[in-house]
């Protein structure tokens, strides 16, 4: 089995350059990596670009997805060439646009706050999200609920993580609110993002994702269209305003 890849944004998500070695090619003409700067697709939150460069060489990368096992692969823009194998690179990531994705993950954390229903759905990008919920009735009051979005965001919480087994998950079954989304198991660990700390802790719930270090990161934001999806369902927009 291949060796995990060591997860860099796991353990700093603001940072935006590191080495790397080439420990492999898929067979889908992915670049494997002993370490990655690049978070890979799941949970909603679409796989990080940016670029590998090396003596005499540079691929851009598309996007990042999970390949065998624990492993990550960095997907190349069409035409690229591909850093050969035990290569040594620098990974760059496209700050821009993983900063933007932090932004509205974390947002859409404290929008299943405000909202507090099952969600059964969701979707990030770097300038909106949307969340669906387990809701048959659309919101009365879509301004009110951007208003408490919002002054959450300003209050400027700390967000944090703590690790769970798998085992204290099952015994807090109420932590999952994405019906849709399980929690990654079988490593024993499962990882918590906190929003708040103490007596202001609004938000804990298992996430894979990459977030903002406090909720005043996330700045301006207002609620878009809600779409009924279904007759329980309806989805809610976010979008970033600045």
């Amino acid at each position: 089995m291949a060796t995990p890849t060591e997860l860099l944004f796991r353990q700093d998500a603001y940072l935006r350059q590191a080495p790397a070695t080439v420990v492999g090619h898929t067979d889908q003409g992915g670049v494997v990596l002993d370490q990655s700067l690049f978070y890979a697709t799941g949970g909603g939150q679409p796989g990080d670009a940016g670029t590998l460069q090396w003596e005499g060489g540079e691929m851009v990368v598309a996007t990042t997805v999970k390949a065998d096992g624990d492993t990550i692969a960095c997907v190349p823009a069409e035409g690229a060439q591909l850093p050969p194998i035990g290569t040594g690179v620098v990974q760059h990531l496209d700050w821009d646009q993983r900063f933007a994705l932090m932004r509205v993950h974390t947002a859409l954390h404290l929008l299943s706050v405000v909202i507090p229903l099952e969600v059964t759905g969701g979707s990030i990008s770097a300038g909106k999200g949307r969340l669906d919920f387990n809701m048959p009735d659309a919101p009365e009051d879509k301004e009110a609920l951007q208003a408490q979005l919002q002054e959450l965001i300003d209050r400027d919480l700390p967000v944090t993580e703590d690790w769970i087994t798998d085992a204290e998950l099952d015994a807090n079954p109420g932590l999952v609110k994405t019906m849709s989304v399980q929690p990654p198991r079988g490593s024993g660990q499962i990882r918590l993002v906190r929003i708040g700390q103490g007596d202001a802790q609004v938000d804990l719930q298992p996430c894979g994702g990459t977030h903002v270090a406090r909720t005043g990161e996330i700045g301006k934001i207002r609620l878009g269209k809600v779409e009924k999806k279904g007759r329980q369902n309806r989805r809610v927009y976010l979008h970033l305003d600045a």
